[in-house]
């Protein structure tokens, strides 16, 4: 068959491990043979981040901000482990993060949904969206290891000299410090992504931080919000009869378990991060969720939200067997195909990416899956377990009968 023309690279972001191995399979069973595939390479696993003392990272977000699309592979964030593992020369930082600091977007994270898996939650019958917050906090903080007694202060220095101190914590032994941040401009483009989103897919949003507790830093948010919802956005939503309401974080997760679903649920950055795994667990697996990183200026970036499957790259190098999800991963590159089509006008290159989806999740609609599936199935379900090539494979004859 003629293969589906590109007008414009995507940006294309190579990771690390095993989500790097599924990368090339993906690319050459599912993608290559269908698409002419026009990309802007870059290299993100570690060792090139280490060889070009994280540039290319860097370099990666400036072409999404020149091309507008991007797909990513899942990557390392370094710890102390890692460091000695790869024989790094700096501890770099979350190349999520700075891409995330760059685009100055929010990440918007919802689960893939088959008949066979019901959430483990059982009144949940609608996904849940989450909208994370990509800027600053911990994933941009500056961090110290107290070595003895001293006394740590907060001090800001304004342009005409003014100045803030304060005391933050009388050390009397050794401790640790983490100042973070955040700014006006990025809470703002955040508040506005939410709510634009929520109209576009008609949905509720929900808004959480602590300002109980963080009677600054969370409350700024939260004020935020409110203010850029009653001026801007609370008729569009009265009209459309869908519903914005600020509460606690740990109201908000009572709420959710409680709830049907359906709705969006907007957490600052760290909180995202760890309630889309809860969420994405609850509805199956964290390889079955979706995630894409949206600017204030229109620029999309398309990722899993999982990370490297280290566990199974250290068997693969073995030489064994393994059954790592693609899923997410697959959903990245269609998401990314489908932005692409839209923007270029290119109506084929979006049914190849609807296509794709759909011979997806066929393949799991009829009982081929992953091992991490597999025990998931609902009674009354029957599945088979399939490695991650065999899985790829069943997925590219449904593709090829639907492309046909």
């Amino acid at each position: 068959m003629k293969k589906i023309q590109m007008k414009t690279p995507l940006v294309e972001m190579d990771g690390d491990e095993m989500t790097r191995i599924l990368w090339q399979m993906i690319k050459d069973e599912l993608l290559l043979p269908f698409v002419d595939l026009k990309t802007e390479y870059y290299d993100l696993g570690l060792p090139e981040r280490e060889r070009t003392k994280d540039q290319v990272t860097i370099d990666s977000a400036n072409a999404n901000k020149k091309y507008g699309v991007a797909v990513k592979c899942a990557t390392i964030t370094p710890n102390k482990q890692r460091v000695e593992e790869y024989n790094l020369t700096e501890m770099w930082k979350s190349p999520n993060g700075t891409i995330r600091a760059i685009l100055d977007g929010t990440v918007f994270r919802a689960p893939i949904l088959i008949d066979s898996i019901k959430p483990a939650v059982r009144n949940w019958k609608k996904p849940i969206t989450i909208a994370r917050h990509a800027y600053g906090d911990v994933y941009k903080s500056t961090e110290y290891r107290v070595p003895y007694p001293g006394k740590a202060e907060l001090l800001f220095t304004a342009e005409n000299g003014e100045q803030f101190r304060e005391t933050i914590y009388d050390f009397e032994c050794g401790g640790v410090l983490q100042g973070q941040y955040n700014k006006d401009s990025s809470i703002e483009s955040f508040a506005r992504s939410c709510f634009q989103y929520a109209i576009d897919t008609k949905q509720d949003l929900w808004f959480a931080t602590k300002d109980t507790i963080s009677k600054k830093y969370d409350q700024t948010f939260k004020l935020t919000f409110q203010d850029i919802f009653d001026k801007e956005y609370k008729e569009k939503f009265d009209e459309m009869g869908i519903e914005y309401f600020y509460t606690l974080i740990d109201d908000a997760v009572a709420r959710v378990i409680r709830s049907e679903g359906g709705y969006i649920w907007a957490c600052k950055n760290y909180d995202g991060d760890v309630m889309s795994d809860m969420v994405s667990t609850a509805f199956g697996s964290l390889a079955m969720m979706t995630s894409v990183l949206v600017s204030p200026d229109g620029n999309y970036e398309y990722e899993a939200a999982h990370g490297t499957v280290t566990r199974h790259y250290y068997r693969y190098l073995k030489g064994e067997d393994t059954s790592t999800n693609p899923m997410a991963t697959i959903y990245a590159w269609s998401g990314a195909l489908r932005k692409r089509g839209e923007l270029d006008e290119l109506p084929e290159l979006q049914a190849f990416a609807d296509k794709l989806e759909e011979a997806c999740i066929d393949t799991l609609n009829d009982g081929i899956m992953t091992k991490d599936l597999v025990g998931l199935v609902s009674e009354g379900y029957t599945a088979t377990a399939v490695n991650s090539i065999g899985f790829i494979k069943a997925i590219r004859e449904r593709l090829e009968k639907k492309l046909a």
